[in-house]
């Protein structure tokens, strides 16, 4: 039996193939049912996402199971080989049991410790499960996938460290305000990050949005949504009294909020610590306001910055995963290989033993004058003898079953001593 991964991923094709290759969880089951009735695919699962499209499976024989999977797609999807043959991949034992632990451990996302993936890979398993499509290998592979990517995302500071601007603006809130409970934020303009870094910021516990715009009508809807209320545009200043976090994004040509007005603002709110946000391109706020105490002031270069620096720190993270991931990979190759070694060696002694009671038998038959004491130790003898004669192979068998062409050592000795397969 082999572990197998067949797919593609943002690594090796673009978006406009992965699309096509992609499938809906309500379509799941029917694929699985589909691949199951192939002789060449034991157990199987398949894990769908915006990123990748890859069949985890266990097969008897490699090259006739990829050439089913491949001709399987082509034919599902309605593409010719060519046209996407080149894009995928093919992983087999320890490379595949080391890239389905890294996928699921966000170490072969596109943002290194993003969280999503692990939802996406519990559930494929969750359908592959409920549809009887694993079995004792992919299950026990799976298991430990997701504990190896739990034990990533809590050994690890893989997943800690802001690597997007609206994370990071978060992650420099928290250290200026602590908790974000009972916070206010203002939005000046509605661009998209202004939007993303709100959602983010009332997911951590913010509490009331204001909501100003130039076009008021979209000052309205944004702060419907979010539970906030608008404000007209040229009461924005007059409004910042009240906030704690300003994100500010608006198309203004020059500055829309000086260093006198935030020294105003800070006054009004008797020096409480205020902090603004200004991702609008030119920038919407003095840079000079920085020089005021308790305004904290940063522009898109300030936070990718922190970005960067985080995107450091976590690849030094994302080594001790890898260090980690290598020592499960190597644990479970062995679980793997005892799986046929074990009744490899079992049914080797129960065949050596069966021979020798039958050869006891039928000299006992001979020698019926000898003493039951004789007897026994004339069967301790020969059983002596089996186990030296054993003892040799049996630990080169284990010896060799932990390399990488320890399978051929156990056909080889099944085959020498005629052990077929249960």
């Amino acid at each position: 039996m082999e572990i197998i991964v067949l797919g593609l991923s943002y690594k090796t094709a673009p978006i406009e193939l992965r699309e096509k290759f992609h499938v809906p969880e309500s379509e799941l089951p029917e694929v699985l049912e589909q691949l199951g009735g192939c002789g060449q695919i034991e157990e199987r699962m398949i894990l769908s996402t915006c990123n990748r499209v890859e069949t985890y499976a266990v097969v008897d024989d490699v090259d006739g199971a990829r050439q089913f999977l491949v001709e399987f797609l082509a034919e599902r999807h309605k593409l010719p080989l060519q046209a996407f043959e080149s894009s995928m991949y093919l992983l087999t034992a320890d490379q595949a049991i080391r890239h389905i632990f890294r996928v699921s451990s966000s170490l072969d996302a596109m943002v290194i410790g993003e969280s999503q993936i692990l939802g996406q890979v519990k559930a494929a398993y969750a359908i592959a499960l409920e549809r009887d499509a694993t079995g004792p290998i992919l299950n026990a592979l799976m298991e430990r996938a997701l504990r190896v990517a739990k034990r990533v995302r809590t050994e690890t500071g893989i997943a800690t460290l802001a690597v997007s601007v609206s994370t990071a603006a978060i992650e420099l809130a928290k250290k200026i305000f602590g908790d974000l409970s009972g916070r206010t934020i203002m939005l000046i303009g509605a661009g998209k990050m202004s939007e993303l870094s709100a959602k983010h910021l009332l997911a951590d516990g913010v509490s009331t949005v204001i909501v100003t715009n130039r076009h008021f009508d979209r000052a309205v809807e944004l702060a419907e949504r979010w539970g906030g209320r608008a404000v007209p545009f040229d009461h924005a200043k007059s409004e910042m009294v009240h906030a704690d976090i300003v994100i500010s994004s608006t198309g203004a040509p020059h500055h829309i909020l000086s260093k006198a007005d935030l020294q105003e603002i800070v006054l009004q709110r008797r020096n409480r610590p205020i902090f603004v946000i200004d991702i609008a391109v030119p920038r919407d706020v003095d840079p000079k306001a920085n020089e005021i105490d308790n305004v904290y002031l940063y522009d898109l270069d300030d936070l990718q910055g922190v970005v960067q620096a985080n995107l450091l720190e976590r690849q030094r993270e994302a080594d001790l995963a890898e260090a980690l991931i290598d020592r499960e990979v190597g644990q479970f190759a062995e679980w793997l290989t005892s799986l046929h070694v074990v009744p490899t060696i079992v049914a080797m002694r129960k065949k050596v033993e069966l021979i020798r009671e039958e050869e006891l038998q039928k000299i006992f038959a001979k020698l019926q004058d000898l003493t039951p004491e004789e007897r026994h130790t004339i069967s301790l003898m020969t059983g002596s003898i089996v186990n030296k004669i054993l003892h040799e192979p049996t630990t080169e068998l284990k010896r060799q079953s932990s390399l990488k062409e320890g399978h051929l050592y156990v056909n080889v000795l099944r085959r020498l001593f005629g052990i077929r397969e249960e």
